[in-house]
């Protein structure tokens, strides 16, 4: 089940946890304790791979997971990353010391940029500044691996005429997969890993979500592309399809989508777990072999909702 991250030596699992609802910022009706005894569920039931960040929570999605994985922290492979604003060579120091503490621990296996420089507004800092904090904070054993997040295929280059990228984090699913374009060919030749978040498209590629749900004020999906308008429709008709596919491989239609990303090329799934029987569930998607046709009818029913969208890669409308 291990996968290599890059040329790290690193092991993650094709399934990784994701932690962004842990912060609790945008999103709804999330509790620490469910979140803890889902993280160790994970754990559990074999998933080693934790994904958070600094700007989930302001660090408190950090602090959760340093809560739930002290036991097993050697066992465990934790990915967090600095955010935009904070690129600056002694920011990244800065932050990768208040990660380390939130964490509960002296090392962070994978470091990423979470977002490029002037992403947010925020300010142009020079790769190379940030790259030389990165590859410093390695040596000193403080990181085991660099990876970015959000990055173009032309970032990701620049990048690493100045240290070892070993990983790209995307928004990648069978509805959202601009990145086939443009990263994963670089990815696949230079052997950096995918870690492809919202690999649910946040819960649409669940096939619970009906023709006229209504999220609560505060959730971070009413700003999702794929859940406005036509797009939501499609999607809609290509979950019709997709469901006799998960009946056939005895899978629930999350499981479907997670076995179709991790089936792709250096591709690893970021998946979240509000409880406990999700994180089983996600972790059981890295058994399920799907044929060639599978595969290629599943590819088939994505693109009729791929296809119709514009190239923005950026999966919210955060300004509307």
């Amino acid at each position: 089940m291990a996968r290599l991250l890059g040329t790290s030596g690193i092991e993650i699992t094709p399934i990784i946890v994701g932690t962004w609802q842990a912060g609790k910022s945008g999103w709804v009706g999330i509790e620490d304790a469910e979140v803890i005894q889902a993280l160790r569920a994970a754990f559990d039931a074999g998933i080693t791979t934790f994904d958070t960040a600094e700007v989930y929570g302001k660090g408190y999605s950090e602090q959760i997971v340093g809560q739930a994985l002290a036991e097993v922290r050697d066992r465990a492979v934790i990915a967090t990353k600095v955010f935009a604003n904070h690129l600056k060579y002694q920011q990244v120091f800065d932050a990768c010391e208040g990660s380390l503490k939130n964490l509960k621990t002296d090392y962070i296996d994978l470091y990423q940029i979470h977002w490029p420089a002037g992403a947010f507004n925020s300010e142009i800092v020079p790769i190379e500044e940030t790259m030389q904090a990165l590859n410093d904070l390695k040596q000193q054993g403080k990181i085991r691996a660099i990876g970015v997040s959000n990055f173009s295929c032309a970032q990701l280059a620049e990048a690493a005429q100045y240290g070892r990228i070993d990983s790209l984090q995307p928004p990648y699913n069978l509805f959202w997969r601009g990145i086939e374009q443009d990263a994963m060919p670089c990815c696949v030749e230079n052997n950096i890993s995918i870690l492809a978040y919202s690999p649910l498209a946040q819960g649409l590629l669940t096939g619970k979500f009906g023709a006229d749900h209504q999220f609560e004020e505060g959730d971070i999906r009413n700003k999702n592309k794929l859940f406005q308008g036509e797009h939501y429709q499609r999607a809609q008709q290509a979950l019709a399809k997709l469901r006799p596919i998960a009946d056939r491989n005895q899978c629930s239609m999350a499981q479907l989508a997670l076995a179709w990303t991790i089936a792709q090329p250096q591709v690893n799934a970021i998946a979240g777990a509000r409880n406990s029987d999700q994180a089983v569930q996600n972790a059981k998607a890295a058994e399920i072999q799907l044929s060639e046709s599978d595969l290629a009818e599943i590819d088939a029913i994505g693109r009729t909702v791929t296809d119709h969208l514009d190239d923005n890669p950026v999966m919210w409308n955060f300004a509307a």
